[in-house]
């Protein structure tokens, strides 16, 4: 007897083929094609009641929250009648001792920090230097990125820097007195842009 073999059409070769070779591999890692929500959300859940009801002139002062600087609104008390050069020194103490407080519980959430360590003082200028310096306790150097920035940053919006929103800083040391100024890429990543700065010759 003799066996017929039934001609095998190419089309089959082609199917049988694919499917043995080019299926899709599983993948051991979750595929997850949403959004990954933020933890980090830079805004305070609610406003803070009680910073905004707190006597006195209100600044903004500039606190870390992820990579940048965000502002948050502040009060600082400054002594009726001070002069203009006494004022200046005030209100900067007062927005140091802003930025050293630790964030409220609803900024906390909110996932703001700061840098800027407790203790930091600031004086006026000394014999020589020119009139708008402001010394720190620590020299600017010595500051890390990111408290430099929040310093430069608060200073510049406030009635501590000049009129044209730089900050003439210096520390306790002998080290040049240098004028600052905040940018946009400071603001933006201030852990890797530190203020610009120049030194100043002219007392």
């Amino acid at each position: 007897m003799t066996v017929r073999r039934l001609p095998v059409l190419p089309g089959l070769v082609v199917l049988a083929a694919l499917l043995a070779g080019c299926g899709i591999r599983a993948t051991e890692v979750p595929t997850d094609y949403g959004p990954a929500p933020s933890r980090v959300r830079c805004s305070p859940a609610e406003p803070d009641v009680a910073a905004r009801a707190a006597p006195g002139m209100p600044v903004r002062v500039f606190l870390l929250c992820g990579s940048s600087l965000v502002a948050v609104d502040r009060t600082v008390r400054v002594q009726d009648g001070a002069a203009d050069s006494a004022r200046r020194v005030l209100v900067a103490q007062g927005l140091l001792d802003q930025l050293a407080t630790p964030p409220s519980a609803v900024e906390k959430e909110a996932g703001y920090t700061t840098d800027v360590r407790r203790g930091t003082r600031v004086t006026g200028p000394r014999s020589g230097d020119p009139e708008d310096t402001l010394r720190l306790s620590t020299d600017p150097d010595d500051l890390t990125s990111f408290a430099l920035a929040q310093v430069v940053c608060t200073f510049s919006d406030s009635a501590a820097a000049e009129g044209d929103g730089s900050v003439v800083l210096a520390g306790p040391t002998d080290l040049p007195v240098r004028r600052y100024s905040c940018t946009d890429e400071v603001r933006a990543r201030p852990g890797s842009n530190e203020p610009p700065s120049g030194e100043v010759t002219d007392g």
